[in-house]
């Protein structure tokens, strides 16, 4: 098992401002495909149903960007 850790945060300029942030923690099996942890994720944080652009960066950490909002979300595995 693999633990995610999730963090959704506002933006300023682009970039993370963490002048707030909610955060929390899963567990994920470690074949886990990307498609799942975010779905997970976003579950986790109140997002299901949110459409945005996810990247992927260093193989363990998954990026969320909701449309039209200024905000992001990170996913990081912990092994």
């Amino acid at each position: 098992m693999t633990v995610w850790n999730v963090e959704y945060t506002d933006t300023f300029g682009g970039e993370a401002n963490y002048s707030w942030v909610r955060r929390a923690s899963f567990e994920m099996p470690n074949d886990a495909s990307d498609l799942a942890v975010m779905r997970r994720a976003k579950l986790e944080m109140g997002l299901s149903g949110v459409r945005g652009r996810r990247d992927k960066y260093n193989g363990d950490t998954l990026e969320f960007r909701p449309y039209r909002s200024c905000t992001v979300m990170f996913c990081t595995a912990e092994y």
